[in-house]
């Protein structure tokens, strides 16, 4: 790890994010270690800006002495080309959701794969994992699938509204995984009625934008379902699968171990996790 920072300063670009716990987290492990810790949201909807001010935004960020970016919806894709080098990860992945300045240089980052695969570990390790749903396959999504298959799932059917972009996933994940790993999903309930899994990773359900990213009536008892999102913390989706006996995970792991890796690639520090987690638990209770 680099030396260690006496100052960060820190920002988040995405949309609608000003319910974010991200500031909150990490300049709450900044203070326990004594770092001098500043976290600001750079809010595109707030802003009233859209994602083409992406640029200016990051090179004022830049000369602006900020240490580092973290991105998040819609802006994990379309941030790759503003920067210098990637990260082996977030270069398989194709989405960067942590950018460092360092001598010079824009690098980005991937800790969302490392988010979910920890959480999952936690939350779901014993599930069976042999045909899994995904919905979304944008830059959250491109993370999840990624550690889902790590974790050990056979077959991954994603399913997006946007065809081509699920076909570019899908290319991507199996040439790192093998041919068939993941499958671009055609007929929603068939795949659902005969999957053991589910997760979601749309903005379908976020307080900003409720509601379910799919039918209440395609889930059944023995599906285990996954959420990304974290407010709220209980979805739609999340109550509705716990109310029919299914096992659920939130995302709140996600949430947590994702800002663990930022933290220590900002600060140069490692974080405490326990302790962020905890702080997070108590932010939303």
């Amino acid at each position: 790890m680099n030396n260690k920072n006496s100052s960060v300063l820190a920002g988040l670009i995405g949309a609608g994010i000003q319910a974010s716990r991200t500031p909150a987290l990490h300049e709450h492990e900044g203070d326990a270690q004594g770092i001098r810790y500043i976290y600001r949201l750079l809010d595109l909807d707030a802003l009233k800006l859209d994602s083409n001010a992406l640029p200016d935004l990051v090179r004022a960020a830049e000369v602006g002495g900020f240490t580092g970016l973290n991105i998040t919806f819609p802006c994990k894709q379309a941030v790759i080309p503003l920067l210098d080098e990637l990260s082996d990860e977030a270069r398989s992945i194709g989405a960067v959701n942590t950018v460092v300045f360092r001598d010079g240089k824009r690098i980005g980052y991937n800790t969302d794969c490392l988010g979910f695969g920890e959480g999952f570990r936690r939350g779901l390790s014993d599930v069976a994992r042999g045909k899994v749903v995904q919905m979304g396959a944008g830059g959250a999504g491109a993370a999840v699938a990624q550690a889902l298959l790590a974790e050990g799932v056979q077959q991954l059917a994603i399913f997006e509204v946007d065809p081509t972009k699920a076909q570019e996933l899908v290319s991507n994940l199996n040439a790192h995984f093998g041919a068939n790993r993941a499958v671009v999903g055609t007929d929603l309930a068939a795949t659902v009625a005969v999957a053991d899994g589910l997760v979601n990773t749309t903005p379908v359900g976020m307080a900003k934008l409720p509601g379910m990213p799919l039918p209440a009536e395609l889930l059944h008892p023995k599906l285990w379902v996954a959420e990304i999102i974290y407010f709220p913390l209980e979805t739609e989706l999340l109550k509705t699968a716990r109310q029919m006996g299914c096992r659920t995970l939130d995302g709140s792991n996600m949430a947590v171990f994702q800002a663990v890796k930022a933290f220590e690639l900002f600060s140069g520090s490692p974080a405490n996790a326990e302790r962020m987690q905890t702080h997070f638990h108590q932010m939303n209770t």
